[in-house]
């Protein structure tokens, strides 16, 4: 069964005392997760803006999202954000996610405004060739061969260096998220690496950055990396 997490969103502290929208969000997504099979394993509800991109609770929701796998899924497609780069954001981070009242179009439209914005970029790179062309041909000096060649080198050094650095930086980020649901072990009890590792099997979705159940030697190493 596919496991999704919910996200609600309301725009007033009065909305979500009262449960007004909130009621309609979450009878939305529980006929949709009942109609496709789904399993919502977590719910989330924020009071906050549409046009305020710092959003707590969508944080949590994306974090649970990326830990377990599972789809971030939504009422409304403007529950989430109408903020273009917001939602570009998103798929950047690779966390997938749906809103009930257009499925098959949620995912399409962000990469349709992802294009837009390749598109963009493209055409800048292009305008800043032909500049340096049009440079080049009216005899312009464009830099030392060998400076340049040079310069090659040490970007290529310093790309590799960030990209080993962003595999290490993702997994710390990793790490410490299923570090707070480590805490939430230990308050219940679970001081071994073993009851820890219990837990996370027992008690959530979360699986091993393999995708394996969890040992005593993987939540060390956890540990070991968000320290």
């Amino acid at each position: 069964m596919t496991r999704i997490v919910a996200y609600y969103r309301v725009s007033t502290s009065k909305q979500g005392n009262s449960g007004l929208g909130l009621e309609a969000q979450k009878e939305a997504v529980s006929s949709y997760a009942g109609v496709n099979g789904l399993e919502i394993i977590s719910e989330f509800m924020e009071v906050e803006s549409g046009k305020d991109n710092n959003r707590p609770k969508l944080a949590e929701a994306l974090d649970l999202c990326e830990i377990t796998g599972a789809r971030l899924t939504i009422a409304k497609l403007d529950r989430l954000s109408r903020n273009v780069a917001f939602l570009s954001g998103l798929m950047e981070a690779k966390v997938k996610f749906t809103a009930c009242d257009n499925p098959e179009a949620t995912e399409l439209t962000i990469h349709i405004l992802a294009a837009v914005a390749q598109a963009e970029r493209k055409a800048i790179s292009e305008r800043t060739k032909a500049a340096l062309k049009a440079a080049k041909a009216r005899g312009q000096v464009l830099g030392n061969p060998r400076l340049a060649e040079a310069r090659a080198i040490i970007d290529i050094k310093a790309a590799s260096s960030k990209a080993t650095q962003a595999r290490v930086d993702a997994s710390k980020a990793r790490a410490g998220k299923v570090m707070r649901v480590i805490e939430k072990a230990r308050q219940t009890g679970a001081d071994t690496l073993q009851s820890i590792a219990e837990y996370l099997n027992t008690h959530t979705a979360i699986k091993t950055p393999r995708g394996s159940v969890w040992t005593k030697s993987s939540v060390k190493r956890v540990i070991d990396v968000a320290s």
